[in-house]
């Protein structure tokens, strides 16, 4: 493992006993063949599933595994904040991952923060230094922005709240995550960003979900995914193929690590890891 990159992977919480097996069993393979840092644990829309991610942190924890559990503005007031953030400090919990969050479809939850950066102020305000703040980064542009200056301009605040560290949400174009770190070189904001990886698994999946958060999947690769679409076992060569050379490009650029969103699976995730020969 290069000295000094932070290579980290991402879970949900499951809302089933067979699903949290499943987890522990990928995270058991990832600590065995991997030894990430961290995993961050995310949280629902407006909080919907808050009780699932503390179970999901306390799941992880019994297997001396360091968590990053997200913490959200959406769906949670000052207190059920302050409140969250004492249950991790007695959970020996000592980095978070620090979002608006997605706003329920109902559009209820917007309650004392509306935005990431005041949320990271409070946190800073009530702990002080004891936990590490990750934010999140958009190098293709968060889906409601107004404008790319704006999008940049909400990140900084992040920073300048007092933010440690950026994961980026996923991406396919290393342009996009080249250029972002050049205005933030130019806007003197040194910190680590992240980049945010998934692995290719599933044609579907992967196109919904992109559309919805704004992460553009180039032609090429698209084009490509459709014609493998009912050869899964193609589908995931090429996938490997796509996103192990993605990675290695990331940290010869100087990327500080990087950050799989393993959608609560080891394999894709593990294949890539053996084949950038760490």
């Amino acid at each position: 493992m290069d000295a000094g990159k932070i290579f980290s992977c991402e879970f949900f919480p499951p809302n089933t006993a067979a699903g949290m097996e499943k987890l522990l069993n990928a995270c058991t393979e990832l600590n065995e063949n991997m030894q990430p840092a961290f995993y961050s644990v995310t949280f629902g829309a407006g909080g919907s599933n808050r009780d699932r991610t503390l179970d999901t942190v306390d799941h992880l924890r019994e297997q001396n595994t360091a968590v990053a559990p997200h913490i959200s503005c959406m769906g949670s007031d000052r207190g059920q904040i302050k409140e969250l953030l004492e249950r991790y400090i007695d959970r020996g919990v000592t980095r978070l991952v620090t979002l608006r969050g997605d706003i329920p479809e109902d559009g209820a939850g917007t309650n004392d923060f509306k935005h990431a950066n005041e949320l990271v102020e409070y946190i800073r305000d009530e702990t002080g230094d004891h936990f590490h703040i990750e934010v999140a980064a958009y190098p293709e542009y968060h889906p409601e922005s107004a404008s790319p200056a704006s999008d940049f301009e909400h990140f900084k605040r992040k920073i300048e709240a007092g933010a440690d560290s950026a994961i980026t949400q996923y991406f396919y174009n290393i342009d996009a995550y080249l250029h972002f770190i050049d205005n933030c070189n130019h806007a003197s904001l040194d910190i680590p960003v992240v980049p945010g990886i998934m692995p290719i698994t599933n044609y579907k999946g992967l196109v919904r979900f992109s559309d919805n958060c704004g992460a553009e999947i180039p032609r090429w690769i698209r084009k490509q995914l459709e014609a493998y679409e009912n050869d899964t076992d193609s589908l995931f060569a090429f996938g490997l193929d796509v996103v192990t050379d993605l990675c290695a490009r990331l940290l010869d650029h100087g990327a500080p690590g990087l950050h799989f969103y393993t959608l609560n699976q080891s394999r894709a995730t593990l294949e890539i890891w053996r084949r950038l020969n760490f």
